[in-house]
This record gives C-alpha cells, sequence and structure tokens, in this order.
C-alpha cells in the first residue's frame, strides 16, 4: 500500500477505539485523525477532518452505523467506509453494503484482518468475504427475477402470449390468425395488456416486454 490514509474511528465503547487507535499508529501510513461515538459524531467529525476511511461500528445508540454510513457516502463519496461488526449476520452486511460501505472486519478475528482491509481500501480494493458477495448476487438475482414476475402479474395466461407476439412485431391479424382468434378480439386483449401495464403504445408494450424477458414468463402447455 503506498498511499497514506487518514481514518475516522466509530465505536460507542472508547476503550475499542484506543485499542484500535494503538493498534493502527504502528503503521506510518495509517493515522487515526479523529474518533466519535455516535452516529452524529461520526457525521460532524468526517464533515470536518474528512477521512479517506470510516471504520465503523455496525451497532451505535440512536441511529445505527447503517443509517450514519449512508448519509457519508451520500455526503463525501470520496469517503469509504469499513463496517466493524461483532457478528457475520447477513441482513445487517447487506444493509450496510448496500448503504454504501466497501467492505466489513469482523471484530473477533484479529487486529491484523482491519490492516489488511485499509491496505485494501489503500488500494482502490472492496474487503468483502467472497461468500458474503457470492450471497450479494444470489440477492440480486433473486429480486430481479422477483421483479420481472411482478412486472406481469396481472396478465392472465393469453394475455401474456398475446405480448410476446406483439414484441416479436406481429399485427393484430398475424396474432390472430396464429393463435385463432379474431382480430376484434386481439385488439380487445392488446388494449387490456396496455391499461394493465399504464402503456400508451404498442412500441411501449414490446420495449416492456423484452425488457422484463416475457419469454421467460410464458406459461407451459
Amino acid at each position: 500500500m503506498s498511499k497514506h490514509l487518514k481514518i475516522l474511528l466509530v465505536d460507542d465503547h472508547e476503550v475499542v477505539r484506543l485499542g484500535l487507535k494503538t493498534l493502527l499508529s504502528r503503521h506510518p501510513l495509517l493515522e487515526v485523525v479523529a474518533e466519535a461515538g455516535s452516529a452524529s459524531e461520526a457525521l460532524e467529525r468526517t464533515e470536518r477532518y474528512r477521512p479517506d476511511v470510516v471504520v465503523m461500528d455496525i451497532r451505535l445508540p440512536g441511529r445505527s452505523g447503517i443509517e450514519a454510513t449512508r448519509e457519508i457516502v451520500q455526503k463525501f463519496p470520496a469517503t469509504k467506509i469499513i463496517m466493524l461488526t461483532s457478528y457475520a449476520e447477513d441482513e445487517l452486511l447487506f444493509e450496510a453494503i448496500s448503504a454504501g460501505a466497501s467492505g466489513y472486519v469482523l471484530k473477533q478475528i484479529g487486529s491484523g484482518e482491519l490492516v489488511r482491509a485499509l491496505e485494501a481500501i489503500g488500494r482502490g480494493e472492496s474487503p468483502i468475504d467472497p461468500q458474503l458477495t457470492q450471497k450479494m448476487f444470489q440477492r440480486v438475482r433473486e429480486a430481479s427475477r422477483k421483479a420481472e414476475d411482478e412486472a406481469f402479474a396481472d396478465l392472465s395466461e393469453q394475455e401474456l402470449k398475446i405480448l410476446a407476439l406483439v414484441a416479436q412485431g406481429k399485427t393484430n391479424k398475424e396474432i390472430a390468425a396464429k393463435i385463432y382468434l379474431s382480430e376484434k378480439t386481439v385488439r380487445n386483449y392488446v388494449s387490456s395488456i396496455l391499461s394493465k401495464l399504464h402503456l400508451a403504445t404498442r412500441s411501449e408494450a414490446a420495449g416492456y416486454a423484452v425488457k422484463h424477458r416475457v419469454q421467460d414468463h410464458m406459461p407451459t402447455d
């Protein structure tokens, strides 16, 4: 690591801050410029000292470290945040990383891990456990799939079929011939689809269908 890092320590236990400060003081490129015991103090110290990295306890009295992280990242995007936590609680860590944290360190795994995490930050990396990263990607995929399911939740099977054909550029007449309906019936279905999806035109419906991968949601015969 070649970059000198200014660090803000945030923990509501003074003895924890003292221990961290003592540890980090041994490293010439790591400088603790300030300490804080609450979310409010963390914001105030970040504004005053503009640290490169905030080592943030995930649990703080009053507003949590996650809330403080979200505010700091919004107001001071150049400042990186490492969450300090006693337990690898997936839900809290997902929230913290969603709030903008660059990584996390477990309090009990040893002092060297924090130093390595800070060194990673100095190199522009994110010290996140690969297992947690894998779980996060799985969460993202699940959320994306759920959003897609909800995208067509109001449509009937017949409407899904017709929407898929609209997305292929088929006219009402062509759709009618393909699924053995009258052209007027197809036109009524298209109007219903537009209404349910809150869209104005066929081209918008086609774009919506492609974006949300309508083919993946087609009923199986």
